[in-house]
């Protein structure tokens, strides 16, 4: 599908390239964006749908627009939230470029609720003042769908769906590309530099606020290119997601809770009060009292109640909340919200520098993804979306690989028709059944509450499983395709390689998840263990995990950002 009229489908494999983006949600569209209008950039889309994550997102995104705040105490805030392990840098990058953003978002046509012709603000977990920007409870979907009519005018860019990409291309530590599969067609594609939006990896979990794609796909890509892993273990668990019988998972905001809303256990008390920010504490100190209760009193929700906030407009700021509540039988003014936590935000990722940057020259992260050193430990809510937007302005002044060292040509592939099966005939059910039981297993495991016991275990079990997977011919024919050749498969080889793939990744995913998780020795932001429930200033650092290396950490930035060594 062609969305601008600069290219066409024809020239995905007939253009050089300057730049692959993969994944189209917020960071993925603004890198687009952002990238110089003199490059050839080619936009690649798994999804033939519109969904990704920055769609789903409700709250908002925080910048200081408020007379009475400040970079300075939004920074604090953000530092606090994130126990200890924000690099500075990162973070003061961040609150100073966040108001820019904002302005330029409003020239993009971004429609921010106002009051009074003023922007409006909400107020939103361990945030000092009202910083959080909104459109109703839609932020997300409004911002993906501006961006994504700026990049369809955009004529330096192709954007494709239904493209999924299955490796990235590095040869002597240089990025030269990806290999994709294509409808039923396998084959590399050459550019001077990639970058990595593909979202994080709340999917691996049983319980989530995230879509099916959010499964840790660029995680394994980067890892299998030989990128610097950092900080998995850190997963912010989301404390009130819709939790109802035979109903998926549904975000119910926290700005509900920033207008008023309250938390009630069964007994109609609160399981937060104990906290210093009660109902708006951190997210993960919140997630832990309510699964704490639930544990206690033996139930499988907390309630949230939005009888008493005193907002005349409430429906109104919140439509898609109380439509969702209503499609499931449940009336908000009338009832408590059943509620309970769910995984939402990996605060880890492939680790960058500042400029987006990773230790492979010309391969950037952006999003979720990318693990900057903004969030530390837990990141602070509604920084998500504006991080997308402030590091693919990174993008501005983008260093391209030179395509004139390399000896390799891809202009004339060979094409090969290949007929290779899954061992199984029942490929589709068993896949699609051990992809959830993986789930189950991380949920249970490496979920709001974790221990040595369990996790080992776990871990286990999934290296074994993943070796056992990479023996499947099919699986093994991506990883050994060469660059001069293209490989054809029938309508089942591409069902089920697709679905080989989409296990092979959360199985890596998930198994370098639960090696960070096993190596930290002690609870801090998202990352709790009841074996070692207090955090240790011995731990005040960051995990690496790289192919071929031991995991080992890195000190927190104190000087300078530059100074991460990638």
């Amino acid at each position: 599908m062609e969305l601008n009229t600069g290219f066409n489908k024809n020239d995905i494999y007939s253009t050089n390239w300057d730049v692959i983006v993969i994944g189209a949600g917020a960071a993925g569209l603004m890198s687009s964006l952002e990238l110089p209008s003199n490059l050839k950039t080619l936009l690649l889309n798994r999804n033939t749908s519109k969904r990704s994550s920055s769609r789903w997102a409700q709250g908002g995104m925080a910048a200081v627009t408020r007379i009475e705040d400040s970079v300075d105490v939004h920074a604090l805030d953000t530092m606090k939230a994130g126990g200890g392990l924000c690099d500075p840098e990162a973070v003061q990058m961040f609150v100073e470029s966040a108001p820019r953003l904002v302005d330029r978002l409003l020239k993009l046509g971004m429609e921010f609720d106002r009051t009074s012709g003023k922007l409006s603000t909400t107020l939103e977990a361990a945030h000092t003042h009202r910083r959080v920007l909104h459109v109703k409870d839609r932020t997300g979907k409004a911002l993906v769908d501006v961006l994504n009519e700026q990049v369809e005018q955009k004529e330096n860019v192709l954007h494709q769906r239904g493209i999924r990409v299955t490796q990235i291309w590095v040869e002597k530590g240089r990025c030269l590309g990806v290999q994709v599969l294509d409808g039923p067609a396998l084959r590399w594609i050459k550019s001077k530099a990639v970058v990595l939006a593909t979202g994080g990896g709340g999917h691996l979990f049983a319980n989530t606020t995230n879509p099916t794609q959010a499964a840790g796909e660029g995680i394994a890509l980067a890892w299998r290119a030989g990128a610097l892993i950092e900080d998995l273990e850190f997963f912010q668990f989301h404390p009130t997601a819709l939790k109802l019988n035979d109903a998926p998972s549904f975000l119910i905001s926290e700005a509900l809770r920033g207008e008023g809303a309250v938390l009630v256990d069964s007994f109609g008390k609160s399981p937060v009060d104990h906290l210093e920010g009660k109902d708006l504490a951190s997210r993960d100190q919140v997630s832990r009292a309510l699964f704490k209760a639930m544990q206690k009193q033996k139930v499988d929700h907390i309630g949230l109640d939005v009888q008493s906030i005193d907002v005349e407009d409430i429906e109104a700021r919140f439509p898609s909340i109380f439509q969702r509540c209503r499609e499931l039988g449940l009336e908000p003014l009338q009832e408590v919200i059943p509620v309970a936590p769910s995984a939402h935000y990996w605060m880890g990722g492939v680790a960058t520098n500042l400029k987006a940057q990773t230790n492979i020259k010309g391969l950037f992260a952006i999003g979720e993804v990318a693990c900057t050193g903004l969030h530390g430990a837990n990141r602070l809510a509604s920084n998500s979306l504006m991080e997308c937007l402030v590091f693919a302005n990174q993008m501005r002044n983008i260093e391209l690989n030179d395509f004139e060292t390399s000896v390799i040509s891809i202009s004339n592939p060979s094409f090969k028709k290949e007929n290779l099966r899954f061992s199984r005939n029942d490929g589709t059910n068993y896949l699609t059944k051990e992809i959830e039981k993986l789930r189950q297993l991380c949920w249970r495991e490496a979920g709001v509450d974790r221990s040595q016991k369990g996790m080992f275990a776990a871990l286990a079990k999934v290296k074994r499983d993943h070796e056992n997977l990479l023996n499947e011919p099919l699986l093994n024919l991506v990883f050994s395709q060469s660059k001069d050749e293209i490989n054809g498969f029938d309508e089942i080889s591409r069902r089920d390689l697709n679905l080989l793939l989409d296990l092979s990744n959360r199985q890596k995913s998930s198994s370098l998840m639960l090696e960070a998780c096993l190596f930290r020795k002690e609870s801090r932001g998202g990352h709790f263990r009841d074996d070692y429930p207090t955090s240790v200033p011995f731990w005040k650092c960051h995990t690496r995990q790289v192919k071929g290396k031991n995991i080992h950490t890195r000190p927190v930035s104190e000087i300078t950002f530059m100074s991460k060594n990638l």
